[in-house]
C-alpha cells in the first residue's frame, strides 16, 4: 500500500513537473510577440509572419515609428479606427495615416485598405496616407493609389525598412517611408481639367435601362 501511494506521488510530481515545462515553452514562443517585452532590433519579417493577428503588427509598426525617431506618433484604437491603425508626423512636419495589413504573403492586399486610409485623412487632419502590407497589393490597389496619392509599402519595401532599422541606417529606413507614393497622373491639374476620360460602362445595365426608358 506504502509503494503505490509512494508511486503515485511520484506519478503526479512528474506530471506536473511536464505541464510547467510545457507552459514555459509556450510563454517562450509567445513573448517575442507580447506589447512590451520583445527586442525590436531583433524582430525580422519570419517573426511578424508567425504573429497571431494583426494587432502584433499594428503595436510592431507603432514601436517602430517611434524607434525611428517620429514625433507625434500614436496607436489608434482598435475598434472605430476609422481606418487609421498608428498616425506619426514625418521630418517635413507633416501628419501621416497609417494602415496595416498583416496578411499571409501569398494573399495581395485589395483596394479596401486604400479606400479606408484615404478615407480617414480628414478625420486625423492628416496629409498623407500611407499603407505597409507583409504581401503584394493586387493591380486595382495599386491603380487606386496611384490616383489618391497613397503611399503603398509592400513586403519587399518592409523588409528593406526592417533591415534598415536593424543596421543602425534609420535615415534610410525613414527614406522608404516617406517616399512619393507612385502616381498614376501627372498632376492633379489633370485630374481636374476640363477633360472627362472615358468610364468604364456596364452596358448590360445601360441596356436595360434604354429598355425601361423606351429608347
Amino acid at each position: 500500500m506504502v509503494y503505490i501511494l509512494s508511486v503515485s506521488i511520484v506519478v503526479v510530481f512528474i506530471v506536473l513537473a511536464l505541464l510547467v515545462v510545457i507552459f514555459q515553452r509556450k510563454q517562450k514562443r509567445s513573448v517575442v510577440f507580447t506589447e512590451e517585452n520583445y527586442d525590436l532590433k531583433a524582430t525580422t519579417i519570419t517573426d511578424i509572419d508567425k504573429m497571431e493577428d494583426g494587432s502584433g503588427f499594428e503595436m510592431y509598426l507603432y514601436r517602430l515609428l517611434m524607434e525611428l525617431g517620429y514625433t507625434g506618433v500614436y496607436k489608434t484604437v482598435g475598434s472605430r479606427d476609422f481606418g487609421a491603425d498608428v498616425v506619426f508626423t514625418d521630418r517635413e512636419g507633416v501628419r501621416n495615416v497609417v494602415q496595416a495589413k498583416r496578411y499571409h504573403v501569398g494573399n495581395p492586399v485589395g483596394i479596401s485598405a486604400v479606400q479606408e486610409v484615404f478615407s480617414c485623412m480628414r478625420y486625423y487632419k492628416a496629409k498623407r496616407a500611407i499603407v505597409i502590407a507583409t504581401a503584394k497589393f493586387t493591380e486595382p490597389c495599386e491603380t487606386l493609389a496611384g490616383i489618391n496619392h497613397v503611399k503603398l509599402l509592400d513586403r519587399t519595401d518592409l523588409i528593406n525598412v526592417i533591415e534598415a532599422f536593424r543596421s543602425g541606417e534609420t535615415v534610410a529606413a525613414r527614406d522608404i517611408i516617406e517616399g512619393e507614393p507612385r502616381m498614376v497622373l501627372q498632376s492633379w491639374s489633370e485630374a481636374n481639367s476640363g477633360v472627362l476620360h472615358e468610364v468604364r460602362k456596364d452596358y448590360k445595365a445601360e441596356k436595360y435601362m434604354k429598355k425601361v426608358m423606351g429608347k
